[in-house]
């Protein structure tokens, strides 16, 4: 069963109207998303960098440092080892950047770059993620077990790197959003 399709409304009408026999409606309606996952990511950023990692004295992101410093601690001994120093490194630096962020004393200055500290986040925690699913497998030698193993080193080699690039932009305090004037825009 094909695609369905709207008839002209009369017999003279050009046209279909409204068809999902395009992909252009597929691609319009698609692209029309963008915008609301937009907001929704800078609102997450600043629930995240404002409210969450700040909240209980930062009981949250401790937490979250305790979990994921157990899973390193796991890989010990093992294959994994470097990526979980290197993890344990940007759990640190997460840490020592919430801190600068918030000891400016400016919360705009803090929150200025608030989705660059959730993509660094995001990207930690997806890191960690990888580091559980690449001790679960073992030495299993299936080829999914395998697979999983690779995707974890790609992820190690090109993703984790870029959090260091990004707590980097965050600790120098940086202004310029906010030294944009709203004409400029």
């Amino acid at each position: 069963m094909g695609p369905r399709r709207r008839r002209p409304r009369h017999p003279g009408a050009r046209g279909y109207g409204y068809t999902r026999d395009y992909p252009v409606e597929q691609f319009y309606r698609d692209n029309r998303l963008n915008p609301i996952h937009e907001g929704t990511q800078g609102i997450q950023s600043l629930d995240l960098l404002g409210r969450k990692v700040v909240m209980q004295g930062g009981a949250g992101l401790a937490l979250l440092g305790e979990t994921i410093t157990a899973t390193t601690a796991r890989a010990a001994g093992t294959e994994w080892a470097d990526f979980a120093a290197d993890i344990e490194s940007a759990v640190a630096r997460m840490g020592a950047v919430t801190a600068t962020l918030w000891g400016a004393g400016d919360p705009a200055v803090t929150l200025a770059n608030s989705h660059v500290y959730l993509e660094a986040a995001g990207h930690l925690v997806v890191a960690w993620l990888w580091l559980e699913q690449a001790l679960a497998t073992g030495t299993a030698d299936s080829d999914f077990h395998q697979g999983k193993r690779q995707a974890a080193r790609f992820f190690w080699r090109w993703e984790l790197p870029r959090v260091h690039h990004r707590f980097d932009l965050l600790e120098s305090l940086d202004r310029t959003v906010l030294d944009t004037p709203d004409r400029w825009l």
